[in-house]
């Protein structure tokens, strides 16, 4: 009865410890977005503008270490900017225009990354350094504010989703510091930037033919939040 008295004792502690290891809070995240374009000369697809966006969540930072951290959570990210490229102004035309599309994007995010922590450079207060990556699912697309385009070059019209990759995925760098209020409490402020890896176009070689046509996402945010 002692064995199982003190092995249960052992496991309560070793939960104990564990759960003291993870931090979970809440963060909100404005950004500045853009897009990177790139294609042959001839269709010469360029970023055209930045956007706006916003986004937030859940975010868990589990320490497997006094100043080293697993961090990761599940966040809504805001992503987006405008596109220029020639293309023809008409289906039976031969007159070459500049024509424009403008994205806003709504993603879930998981970030998979590392935080590494300063010792104190002040009472309670610790600077943070955050590198790794993110897994992106886009949920909710809009080209120039509607759910639907019709391309003035062939007079189609199809669902804005169609024109994105069902999957997306970051290098994520981020600093910024952390401040310890109470006991578990604890608030943070930093920037972070995302760049996107994966080419997101579905649309201009699938249903256009066009050749060696590359989209990807940037992302520049400041992040606030506050851990439990």
């Amino acid at each position: 009865m002692k064995k199982i008295f003190l092995a249960l004792l052992v496991f309560a502690a070793s939960i104990t410890t564990a759960a003291a290891q993870v931090e979970i809070g809440l963060k909100v995240s404005p950004s500045l977005n853009n897009l990177r374009a790139e294609s042959p000369s001839d269709k010469a697809f360029k970023n055209d503008g930045s956007q706006f966006g916003f986004g937030g969540g859940l975010v868990v930072d589990y320490f497997f270490g006094e100043n080293y951290a697993f961090s990761t959570g599940l966040l809504l990210a805001g992503k987006g900017g405008t596109i220029s490229y020639r293309d023809i102004s008409a289906p039976s035309s031969s007159t070459m225009t500049t024509a424009t599309q403008k994205f806003n994007m709504q993603y879930l995010q998981v970030p998979l990354t590392v935080k590494l922590f300063t010792n104190e450079i002040a009472p309670d207060t610790r600077l943070y350094f955050q590198v790794g990556g993110s897994l992106n699912v886009p949920i909710g697309t809009r080209i120039n504010s509607s759910k639907f385009y019709t391309d003035p070059a062939t007079n189609g019209e199809t669902k804005a989703s169609d024109h994105v990759l069902f999957f997306d995925a970051d290098a994520l760098a981020a600093f910024g510091v952390e401040f310890q209020l109470a006991k578990s409490t604890k608030v943070f402020g930093g920037i972070s930037y995302n760049r996107g890896l994966v080419n997101i176009d579905r649309y201009f070689e699938k249903s256009r033919d066009f050749n060696d046509i590359t989209i990807k996402n940037s992302t520049v945010a400041l992040d606030l939040g506050i851990k439990f």
